[in-house]
């Protein structure tokens, strides 16, 4: 199951399609000279209600993480009432573990991003865009630094008019560098990060689209989700609905179009590859990384960054579409990079990294993930230790079951990924725990009568 040409690749050498070792940095004049910023002049030429409406019947999911259809959220926004700036906020925080796709686009083909805000800006009628970008991606922000300045200077944005003047319409695009908060790639952590204050997410309603970023009306979108935007509005709807697959759910929402994959772990060959919603994981783990490293049997996976639980040894063959979720029992696809674990991997010490990852990240606003998540780390730190009983492991179970925006106890989903780690790892694998936990013996009195 491939895709018969790179889209989002197209200009990176990727694998089955090119060398890697041939990538480089793709400057503005070779992407013009290759077809770039053709779909912007074409986007230009139609109503921003247009170009809306064609996202929209694409069905392009949020690659990010959450899978929510960039067209419909474009269009929860107001109507412009002139009295403002309008937001487009890029969200390059990417700080997902095992996650690396964003950092693909912004390495070597940042014009195709751009291409994607100026598209998106122009739909949505949005004249300030900032693309956040991690604090940790030091070469890309220079190199998307780069690229907007040479964006500039073509007449791309700038007060002159979006394309060199073609319309009257003008984006401005700043780059804003995060601190390495991993929680900022919460979209409202995020609008608070850019407005100089501390990045803890906010509570909703109300939401970005009606007041956002400096309490105007702002969408968040991501790196991925934006460099697919030119190639729907270049070969239309019908063509992105060509690639992927339906909903296996009837009524369901389906995932269409290619996506970046970064594949991590214990495979043969790591990267980050472009392939069809839908494809299974065993196909991207053979036929893409030629197999598990050294011959090892496939025990699990991360599914899509750590937050979204983990994959048993039976669900190789899972298809990676966002049905994933009820497929597999866990949370969903998230970023669709997954990360590989062979037969010799420690679960115990799989699940303890997790939440320890979690509980360092926690911004402590909400007291079920700043307690909760140290209190999970703690017994799991005991488990691995072997100074356990069975009733730390069913205390572990409770303690992270019980927080989170699933469950209503948080005000976003970073606790989540305590929760799902937990029971996804703990229920599929639970006798790598039970190997290393004392049995608990509650005595019985028995009174003769």
């Amino acid at each position: 199951m491939r895709l018969s040409e790179p889209i989002l690749t197209a200009r990176i050498p990727s694998w089955p399609f090119g060398d890697p070792a041939k990538r480089k940095v793709v400057s503005i004049d070779e992407y013009t000279r290759t077809g770039g910023y053709q779909a912007l002049e074409k986007a230009l030429d139609m109503k921003p209600t247009e170009v809306v409406a064609q996202v929209k019947d694409a069905v392009l999911r949020g690659r990010g993480g959450a899978g929510v259809p960039a067209g419909l959220k474009w269009s929860f926004l107001p109507p412009a009432d002139g009295a403002g700036h309008r937001y487009l906020c890029i969200n390059a925080d990417e700080a997902e573990p095992g996650t690396f796709k964003d950092r693909l686009l912004c390495d070597y083909d940042p014009h195709l991003v751009l291409e994607g805000i100026a598209i998106a800006c122009w739909a949505c009628q949005l004249d300030v865009a900032y693309f956040f970008i991690r604090g940790e991606y030091h070469h890309q922000a220079e190199v998307m630094r780069a690229a907007i300045a040479e964006a500039y200077a073509k007449g791309i944005f700038g007060p002159q008019g979006m394309f060199r003047g073609k319309v009257k319409f003008a984006v401005e695009c700043h780059l804003h560098r995060g601190a390495g908060a991993y929680i900022c790639g919460e979209e409202t952590g995020l609008l608070e990060a850019i407005e100089g204050k501390r990045g803890w997410p906010r509570v909703k309603p109300p939401f970005p689209a009606v007041k956002g970023l400096f309490g105007r009306p702002t969408i968040v979108n991501n790196v991925e989700t934006l460099a697919a935007v030119p190639a729907i509005v270049t070969r239309g709807a019908p063509w992105w609905q060509s690639i992927g697959v339906a909903s296996a759910t009837p009524g369901g929402m389906p995932s269409w179009g290619p996506k970046l994959m970064g594949v991590s772990g214990h495979v043969a060959r790591p990267g980050c590859f472009e392939a069809p919603l839908g494809i299974p994981l065993s196909t991207l783990v053979n036929e893409y990384c030629g197999g598990m490293r050294n011959g090892k049997r496939f025990k699990g996976a991360v599914a899509g960054g750590v937050s979204m639980g983990v994959l048993g040894t039976d669900q190789f063959d899972v298809p990676m579409d966002f049905d994933i979720g009820h497929r597999a029992n866990v949370l969903g696809l998230g970023t669709a990079c997954p990360t590989i674990f062979d037969e010799d991997t420690d679960m115990v010490a799989v699940c303890r990294n997790i939440v320890r990852f979690f509980k360092n990240e926690s911004c402590g606003q909400c007291t079920p993930c700043r307690e909760g998540s140290g209190w999970a780390y703690q017994l799991l730190t005991r488990i691995e230790r072997g100074d356990a009983t069975t009733a730390d492991l069913d205390l572990l179970v409770e303690v992270s079951g019980s927080m989170g925006l699933g469950h209503g106890t948080t005000i976003c989903g970073l606790a989540d990924g305590v929760d799902w780690a937990v029971k996804t790892i703990v229920g599929k694998f639970r006798a790598d725990f039970e190997r290393r936990v004392k049995p608990r013996f509650i005595p019985v009195h028995l009174a003769a009568r």
